[in-house]
């Protein structure tokens, strides 16, 4: 019987097609030091003609023109029949003979950039055109035969071929083949899945019998949530859009709290707003204009849950803002860029990580939440309020500063774990209650954060994520200082919350739509 990590299979014939170009002449140096006999097509058997080395065009290989534009050109029986037969197999090997067909030992294939010319082109035809069929076949069919066949998918793969070929002598190994393998099949259905969430945008369907979830691995990370955990972040894109330009290794806690940070930040006016997180709750947000003062006033709201947080700066961050951002532990600073004076001065703190996201964008319509062997999905709630979205209910109406307090604390309340009470007063978050199974329970965190780090001296508003199913929690707002407050409508008892609001000349805004964040 074989040892399976000792089959080694020598090549000598190849098949090269690749979209992207990139280093073929290192591989083809190997191949003729080999000896290796080389097929190819296209744009492909040009650039091998143009670096000076010795190929067959497919068409003469195979003995039939590309035809359809060149939408067939490798799909042949003689392509696939070299490719997929059992070099132990005598039916094969007969029916092989039979036919004139020969092995082909190597295939090395990438696809049209379908992926690419999607984000950058809207011409439907053109995007059509760019999804291959002919790559994907070649790729799945050496894949399959990996007993036999070594399948390459992508330039950065070349390296380890030629070495492996230099340690084998124009061979590769079983081990070798199978993990060349896997990365094709993983390369043909990431490929596929791209293009089925193509046809699933155009065609409307949001939510397809079958949902296919792509995603590139940015980084494996030290370890989950806890030490005892695997974790690992990727992403639809090639990269997450944001730049580690100081600090250590970012870990999964760190990559949700920066995440979380990012959302709120980007909900914020442009170049706007500094945002404090802790394990993925706001815990102070200001959008004073002032940047100075808008860090200085998020950071007053919940100073000691800030104490190893994260500070996401919507804006550059200065000399003057970096003295004080120095002055406390943190975990991570995230800002559009930092002033070189800036930059030196965090630098000082070696492991504190620094996080360029000038380059960041919400863009992603759904999210996901995997549970056991179950995936939720649902569209992101990204609504951006205006005074439409809301109606004032009571007989007091708020003046334009608690209206817009009002708004900007309904807008930071749907990033509050549920249930979720937000107090603001200043373009400020003074008090934030969150994650609790009672209303009333969110209202008395929020008061007593207020009470123990904000000095009343400013019209409190409130924001509550859904409706106030009794009076009490809004009566606990009301008793506390709080002269506004927006919620949801929806309650058998609104009728009730809007008499409290008018017998206590407490302005009442009524949002058209509910804001859970579980």
């Amino acid at each position: 019987m074989e040892i399976r990590e000792n089959m080694i299979k020598k090549i000598k014939t190849a098949l090269i097609s690749v979209s992207d170009k990139s280093n073929l002449k290192s591989l083809l140096k190997i191949l003729k030091k080999n000896k290796i006999k080389i097929i190819s097509s296209g744009g492909t058997f040009k650039e091998i003609k143009r670096l000076k080395f010795k190929c067959l065009e497919v068409s003469k290989f195979t003995g039939s023109n590309e035809i359809l534009n060149g939408r067939v050109k490798t799909l042949h029986p003689k392509i696939h029949a070299g490719i997929l037969n059992q070099r132990k197999n005598k039916k094969h090997q007969k029916e092989l003979k039979l036919n004139n067909y020969e092995d082909i030992d190597l295939v090395i294939v990438n696809f049209y950039p379908f992926e690419k010319i999607l984000k950058k082109n809207i011409n439907h035809a053109e995007i059509i055109e760019n999804i291959d069929i002919g790559g994907p076949s070649m790729a799945r069919s050496a894949a399959k035969n990996y007993n036999d066949v070594t399948v390459i998918i992508s330039h950065k793969q070349y390296p380890d071929l030629i070495n492996e070929m230099k340690k084998n002598k124009g061979a590769t190994s079983i081990k070798f083949r199978e993990k060349m393998s896997e990365l094709a099949f993983s390369e043909t259905s990431y490929y596929d899945s791209v293009i089925t969430s193509y046809f699933n945008r155009i065609t409307l369907n949001n939510f397809p019998k079958k949902k296919i979830i792509h995603g590139n691995l940015i980084e494996k990370l030290r370890y989950g949530e806890n030490p005892h955990q695997i974790s690992a972040i990727y992403s639809k894109d090639k990269d997450l859009k944001i730049k580690k330009i100081h600090g250590k290794q970012l870990s999964y806690n760190n990559y949700n709290d920066i995440l979380t940070a990012l959302v709120i930040s980007k909900s914020l006016p442009k170049k706007i707003g500094t945002v404090i997180v802790k394990h993925a709750n706001p815990c102070g947000v200001s959008i004073l204009k002032n940047t100075l003062d808008s860090y200085k006033s998020a950071l007053a709201c919940d100073p000691i849950s800030a104490f190893g947080g994260i500070v996401s700066c919507n804006f550059k961050v200065s000399e003057k803002l970096a003295i004080e951002l120095n002055k406390i532990f943190l975990e991570v600073i995230i800002a559009n860029g930092f002033d070189k004076k800036a930059l030196k001065i965090l630098k000082t703190k070696k492991n504190l990580r620094l996080i360029d996201a000038s380059n960041f964008s919400i863009n992603e319509e759904y999210k996901f939440n995997s549970i056991n062997n179950s995936i939720l999905i649902q569209s992101e709630d990204k609504k951006i309020f205006t005074k439409k979205d809301f109606k004032v209910v009571s007989k007091a109406k708020p003046s334009k500063a608690q209206y817009d307090n009002l708004i900007f604390a309904f807008n930071v309340c749907r990033y509050v774990k549920s249930n979720a009470i937000v107090l603001a007063a200043n373009k400020t978050t003074v008090g934030i209650g969150s994650g609790q199974p009672s209303r009333i329970d969110s209202c008395k965190i929020a008061i007593d954060k207020m009470r123990k780090f904000y000095n009343l001296n400013h019209d409190i508003v409130a924001a509550s994520d859904a409706f106030f199913p009794f009076v009490d929690g809004f009566e606990k707002l009301v008793q506390s200082g709080v002269k506004a407050v927006v919620q949801p409508s929806g309650s058998i008892r609104d009728k009730e919350i809007i008499k409290f609001a008018n017998d206590t000349d407490t302005v009442l805004i009524f949002s058209k739509t509910r804001h859970f964040k579980h």
